[in-house]
């Protein structure tokens, strides 16, 4: 249900791009190819911070164990899908993102090229960068603290330190 509205939220008419729905494995357009290649960005930050906290990142509450998942990074990241996505529609809505940042293969596969993976990368980068209040702990965080923030909450909360895991949710 949720991704059959996604396309709404491509707002700016003179972008080239359309999403009818997500296709993963391989992207077979320009927008999943983004969100496929944010999301594994965003995978990998919340794996390493897991590890960071002693947390073992394969081993998931809601994504079942599957040989080379970080299943609870993925978890984690189900917390900050927003930002993920709010990223890369922004990028698109700007038109950041171009038709020629994107090579489609053969097989019917869509993948960001060199170009469009630099201009996601230095983007990405630049939003971590950025602050914004946690609204559990109520103060200002920068943007890539994030996954490191919610890692520590949930290792307290795994080793009983905390009653609830405060989940976060944006609101």
């Amino acid at each position: 249900s949720y991704f059959s509205v996604f396309n709404k939220l491509i707002t700016n008419q003179n972008v080239p791009f359309t999403f009818q729905l997500r296709t993963k494995r391989p992207p077979l357009d320009p927008v999943n190819a983004v969100l496929s290649f944010v999301y594994t960005l965003a995978v990998s930050e919340y794996a390493a911070a897991l590890e960071t906290v002693g947390l073992d990142s394969y081993i998931g509450f809601c994504h079942a164990l599957k040989s080379g998942r970080s299943s609870l990074a993925c978890d984690l990241v189900e917390e900050a899908r927003c930002l993920a996505e709010r990223f890369v529609l922004t990028r698109i809505n700007l038109q950041i993102l171009r038709e020629k940042d994107f090579d489609a293969q053969v097989s019917g596969a869509v993948w960001l090229n060199d170009e469009g993976r630099k201009k996601v990368l230095t983007r990405w980068q630049e939003r971590k960068r950025t602050d914004m209040v946690h609204p559990y702990l109520k103060q200002k965080i920068p943007a890539g603290l994030l996954p490191y923030v919610q890692s520590n909450l949930l290792a307290k909360y795994v080793r009983g330190e905390m009653e609830i895991y405060p989940a976060f949710l944006l609101k």
